[in-house]
């Protein structure tokens, strides 16, 4: 038993059996458990002392014991549970680093517990899609929801993404927590984009005094920019389809965003949104808009019933496009929608001078 408590351990106790002396007892017992030295009788023993010390009066007792436990492989799992249920200065570093506790514990703590407590779990290396649920069903606070969030080895899937945003989208530091998950889907990002800029709408119309129609005209062009750069390069068609669907089923499937994504070079976004819009088939939708005549991406544009006097623009930016490549370097896409602008502009300069004026400041209003 000289690996737990020494002769001159036991003395100290009785001569000082105050709550720091208990601490640093716990401590020492701890540190030889997780050694793993102790043999068969000394580790009961010493679970045994664990039993005792996590009913100790003395708060700093069970701090002192949950601190040097809390990695521990080893815990038996009614130790552990205890210290997880106790006040916040005990249970927290059990609650986010034991390995002991189960997923069942784990939700019962946060249906039950304080915001802390729940912070500490959704802290923890790692959260498994039952625990993420309870997180996000009873969470006292957004910040639980948060931490969650921020935390790459919790296990959210689309179902808890959109469940997040359903309940907590509003919190910025919610959203802000998301957008820094890897390999989020095309549609809930851009269904954060749009909360984000619907709060941006509020936020000008409030404290910058700008109109509601100015401050939507901003919102609008930023949205429009921001869901555009979520499209990336060789992104799978049925991803880019269902984007466009998401989109044209929340109103926002705009011509300008279109023609802002075609400037971009997102043809594959292109034809799909005209696909979407007009109820033709992706693969005939493709063929009609590359068809080398004059007729194929008229007809396909008519039915999506974009408005015609922006098709000029949309024909002009179609060709340029598709004849011209990223050149690789930073920030290639806004280079890129830079040059087709351009050309496009220069082309429109056959038109009549009152549908040239009107396109060209659509298109500088794209290229702002």
């Amino acid at each position: 038993m000289a690996q737990l408590l020494t002769a001159a351990d036991v003395q100290r106790l009785i001569a000082n059996p105050s709550g720091e002396a208990r601490a640093e007892t716990a401590a020492k017992v701890a540190a030889a458990f997780e050694r793993g030295a102790l043999s068969e009788a000394e580790r009961q023993l010493a679970e045994q002392i664990f039993r005792v010390m996590v009913q100790d009066a003395e708060v700093k007792v069970r701090e002192s014991l949950s601190s040097h436990l809390k990695s521990s492989a080893n815990l038996p799992h009614d130790i552990a549970v205890k210290m997880a249920k106790d006040v916040e200065q005990v249970s927290l570093p059990v609650l986010e680093f034991s390995k002991v506790l189960s997923d069942a514990d784990l939700v019962e703590i946060v249906r039950s517990s304080s915001a802390e407590k729940q912070t500490a779990v959704a802290k923890r290396a790692e959260v498994s899609g039952e625990v993420a649920n309870a997180l996000i069903d009873h969470g006292k606070t957004s910040g639980v929801v948060a931490a969650l969030a921020a935390n790459k080895g919790a296990a959210l899937g689309d179902a808890e993404v959109s469940k997040i945003l359903d309940k907590h989208g509003s919190d910025v530091t919610v959203t802000n927590s998301l957008v820094t998950r890897p390999n989020l889907p095309l549609a809930l990002s851009e269904r954060i984009v749009h909360i984000v800029s619907t709060s941006m709408r509020d936020y000008l119309v409030e404290r910058h005094d700008l109109s509601d129609e100015m401050a939507a005209d901003l919102v609008l062009a930023a949205r429009e920019k921001a869901t555009i750069m979520l499209l990336p390069a060789g992104a799978k068609s049925t991803d880019v389809i269902e984007f466009a669907q998401q989109l044209h089923s929340a109103g926002r499937l705009s011509p300008t965003l279109i023609l802002r994504a075609l400037c971009s070079g997102d043809m594959a976004f292109f034809e799909a949104a005209m696909s979407v819009l007009s109820g033709v088939p992706i693969i005939n939708a493709r063929l009609l808009i590359h068809d080398q005549g004059v007729l194929g991406m008229q007809s396909v544009y008519q039915y999506a019933h974009l408005p015609l006097d922006l098709f000029p623009a949309f024909r002009a930016a179609f060709d340029v496009a598709r004849d011209m490549d990223y050149d690789g370097g930073d920030r290639d896409r806004q280079r890129f929608a830079a040059r087709v602008i351009e050309r496009v502009l220069t082309r429109l300069e056959q038109l009549d001078q009152r549908n040239a004026d009107y396109l060209m400041n659509r298109l500088q209003q794209l290229a702002a």
